[in-house]
């Protein structure tokens, strides 16, 4: 687990110019120091960099650099990077520490040796059975049990296909110099992030592991900063996260040709068959795969944890893990709020599994916290889980280097409530459409509380009206966006959904959750695991049918049936509580100087700067509309339309605030 980063630069040939400038001119060590400044705390173990340069026959030169902070969870002595490989042996000689005079590589060797040179951030779960694989072929392995040799050798033996034999997590920039490419490659459910910036010329391209790196290195070398891009951001308002950055890059068409020619993304992915063609997904199948998938997550050779909440997906973690560790320590953070505490329910299940438990106070700080982690992620991210995630990681961080979670159980096993509410849209279509003055009229239901049924009614509501999946998960509505701001252009129309969590592990799962994993949990240097989201998994979860995953419309039944085996039956049956946070209380009580945060942000002179110049107008008289409605749902009343809990909707303009401040210092002082 660790950050990554690189820069690969194309120079045609000019003859009226001469010849390109020195490698450390065209890719300066002030430019690798950048990107490295904004990984350093991912990686507190070890840090690398690695130079070469080529020509090619058509007569352009290529510069290529990698940058490399290590987590040192596997094989501490042995997995150094970044890892170079010249076709015989691994080559160390040719990388550098930051601070030390720079190596470039095509000086030290020929211009025809095959280098391969990798920079890796994630775990190889099977790599015990890719190494053997592979010593068949004759490969021979320089170190004890580093998953990232096992990976390098496993891209110089099978290339592209490599990603169809291994069971990982992994983001990873790999620059193979026989194919003039710099290849950026991400596992299944895209666990680990990689942000890409072109730069203004068009010639250069930056890869990292962390927005801030390649926004900051743009505005370092350019008066041409990126600028806000309004599509983009109405995704990320709407939903409070997106695939992208809401930021325009412009870069030549001709220089973009060049750089498309000398680098390649490469997604997992794998072919789902159609549901209804899919043999039995009984529960003894379901158990076996999860518990492999368990097993093959607890090598470490630092000290390993469950993260265990109320729930039972991290329930049979723990009952998996513990087969083969029976020391197995297991932990749970206990929240402020006794709302949205489950450390009782989880010591419950740790008893029953006769763990070493840990209940750990979460020390929040929610508004420096906040502030530190959006600033860090270089998004406007609006899920506020993030802040009981990072509690969570922090005080784990005190016990373990790595954790297992379970994330990916509800998107796998048909979990969230949503799931069901959109099946009865389908299924209830017409009688939808005949009660239509009823649906319409659900908008004017109360909802001054989140978690209340007028509230969910409200929520049905509004997707059934829109017949759109999405608008399930939506902070803001797109009536409340064009209220918010008039300017956006109008939002896409979404078609009716066949498939909800295929779309959800598609989009929600890798560009939210695993987000907000990776963001909370590297934020303190923790490693952390998924097991449900194994290869053999996801593809037999991804392809059952809903009726098998959902057994007489019960969320999560399939599951449930598997749990019954190892949880005690009151866990099996607990309500599911989700990892939420009181946000829209403590915007009213100040706790942890949120509320105090929020008025500073949303009432200063320029809440959101560089929105007006991008043609983005915030509506100001409707946010504090919406402060005030918000305030006005925590008084009591009797009557039931007084105010309306805006708690995820504020939290969101929040963090829009946050980034956008932070986004225009980071072009202004990008150093």
């Amino acid at each position: 687990m660790c950050g990554l980063a690189g820069i690969l630069r194309v120079h045609e040939p000019n003859d009226d110019d001469g010849p390109p400038p020195s490698h450390l001119e065209s890719i300066p060590e002030a430019w690798l120091d950048i990107l490295d400044g904004s990984i350093k705390h991912r990686g507190p173990d070890g840090a690398g960099r690695f130079r070469d340069r080529i020509s090619t026959d058509d007569g352009r030169t290529i510069d290529v650099a990698l940058v490399h902070r290590r987590l040192a969870i596997l094989d501490p002595e042995g997995g150094l990077q970044p890892m170079v490989h010249d076709g015989e042996r691994l080559r160390p000689d040719l990388t550098y520490q930051p601070g030390e005079t720079p190596i470039v590589a095509s000086e030290r060797v020929d211009a025809g040796t095959p280098l391969v040179a990798l920079v890796f951030n994630g775990c190889v779960y099977n790599q015990h059975e890719v190494r053997g694989q592979l010593q068949l072929t004759g490969v021979v392995f320089e170190s004890d049990h580093a998953d990232t040799e096992t990976f390098l050798h496993g891209w110089r033996h099978w290339g592209r296909d490599m990603r169809e034999r291994l069971d990982a997590m992994y983001a990873s920039l790999i620059w193979d110099r026989s194919a003039s490419r710099l290849f950026g490659l991400h596992d299944l459910a895209t666990q680990k992030p990689i942000a890409v910036s072109r730069f203004a010329d068009g010639a250069a391209i930056a890869y990292c592991s962390c927005e801030p790196g390649p926004q900051r290195l743009q505005a370092s070398t350019t008066d041409h900063v990126a600028t806000i891009y309004d599509k983009e951001l109405l995704r990320w308002t709407a939903l409070g996260w997106g695939e992208r950055p809401p930021l325009i890059q412009r870069s030549g068409a001709f220089g973009l040709a060049l750089l498309v020619r000398h680098v390649e993304f490469v997604r997992d992915a794998i072919r789902l068959d159609p549901r209804e063609n899919t043999t039995r997904f009984s529960a003894e199948e379901a158990e076996g795969l999860l518990r492999q998938s368990v097993h093959s997550h607890l090598e470490s050779d630092v000290p390993l944890a469950v993260f265990l909440s109320g729930g039972i997906d991290s329930g049979l973690v723990a009952a998996f893990a513990r087969e083969r560790r029976p020391d197995l320590q297991t932990l749970t953070v206990r929240m402020p709020d006794a709302r949205y505490d489950e450390s009782e329910a989880a010591a419950n299940t740790a008893s029953h599994l006769g763990t070493q438990h840990h209940t750990l106070d979460c020390q929040a700080d929610p508004a420096a916290d906040v502030v530190q982690l959006i600033e860090q992620l270089g998004l406007p991210f609006g899920d506020s889980s993030l802040l009981p995630t990072f509690w969570l990681c922090r005080a784990t961080k005190q016990i373990a280097g790595v954790a297992l979670s379970g994330d990916g159980g509800d998107e796998l096993f048909a979990g969230y409530e949503r799931y069901r509410a959109w099946f009865m849209m389908e299924r209830h279509s017409f009688e939808l459409a005949l009660a239509w003055p009823l649906v319409d009229a659900s908008r004017l239901l109360p909802r001054r509380d989140p978690r209340s049924l007028s509230t969910k009614l409200a929520r049905f509501g509004d997707a059934a009206r829109a017949s759109a999946y999405e608008d399930l998960l939506k902070i803001f509505s797109h009536r409340q966006i064009k209220r918010l701001a008039p300017s956006l252009p109008k939002q896409k129309a979404y078609l009716m959904l066949q498939d909800p969590m295929r779309e959800d592990f598609n989009d929600y799962l890798p560009f939210d959750l695993m987000r907000k994993t990776d963001t909370a949990s590297m934020a303190v240097a923790l490693e952390v695991r998924a097991p449900f989201l194994s290869r053999k998994l996801v593809h037999r979860c991804l392809s059952a049918p809903v009726a098998q995953l959902m057994p007489r419309g019960q969320r999560k039944g399939l599951l449930k049936l598997v749990a019954r085996r190892h949880l005690p039956k009151e866990i099996v049956d607990r309500p599911k509580m989700g990892f939420a946070i009181p946000v829209g209380e403590w915007f009213r009580t100040d706790f942890g100087g949120m509320r105090t945060l929020l008025l500073d942000h949303l009432n200063s002179a320029e809440p959101f700067p560089g929105l007006a110049e991008a043609g983005v107008a915030i509506d100001m008289g409707y946010v504090q509309r919406l402060l005030r409605e918000h305030d006005d749902a925590g008084q009591a009343s009797l009557w039931p339309w007084k105010g309306r809990d805006h708690s995820q909707r504020l939290y969101m303009l929040l963090v829009l605030s946050i980034w956008s401040r932070w986004l225009q210092r980071a072009q202004n002082d990008p150093l």
